[in-house]
């Protein structure tokens, strides 16, 4: 039991390491959005304005159960939108089935989401976040396809789709 400590120790070490010595993007706090109205509501008035799933994933990082999302199936032209405050964040033609049981896409409108690096399940990912509201969306995975090979795994109770 002391040695499989000491390797998670030394692993974990490591990772946070790494992770302290590579390139992120910036806060969204200091982007264009940082103004916005949607950063003065309380958390009482987010509860007010969020159903419970929704609330608990954009204000909170929950995540949903895979396989759960309406949007899995959305197919339709248009654009998911931040269900917090209806940013613009991907295109439907950006989307596809990763297999995961969440709704994921092969890019994002860059300017509307900041990221930050989430440590919650003990090594590091890059979490992404609305821009205008900081609501959590979700994950940023490198085995997406191509032509950016990245996958961002959006909690589809934090999206709303807009039909085209």
């Amino acid at each position: 039991m002391t040695q499989l400590s000491r390797r998670a120790l030394l692993t974990t070490a490591g990772a946070l390491a790494v992770s302290a010595c590579t390139s992120r993007e910036a806060d969204a706090s200091v982007a264009q959005y940082a103004s916005s109205p949607f950063r003065r509501l309380t958390d009482a008035q987010w509860r007010a304005r969020l159903g419970a799933a929704a609330y608990q994933t954009l204000r909170h990082e929950a995540t949903e159960r895979p396989g759960t999302s309406p949007l899995n199936d959305e197919h339709r032209r248009g654009t998911f939108v931040c269900r917090g405050c209806d940013l613009p964040l991907f295109r439907s033609s950006w989307k596809y089935d990763s297999g995961t049981g969440w709704p994921s896409f092969y890019d994002v409108i860059a300017a509307n989401i900041g990221t930050k690096t989430d440590f919650a399940i003990g090594f590091p990912r890059t979490e992404y976040h609305c821009a205008r509201c900081l609501g959590h969306q979700g994950h940023i995975f490198d085995d997406g396809p191509r032509p950016t090979g990245k996958r961002y795994c959006n909690n589809g109770v934090a999206l709303t789709f807009r039909a085209a």
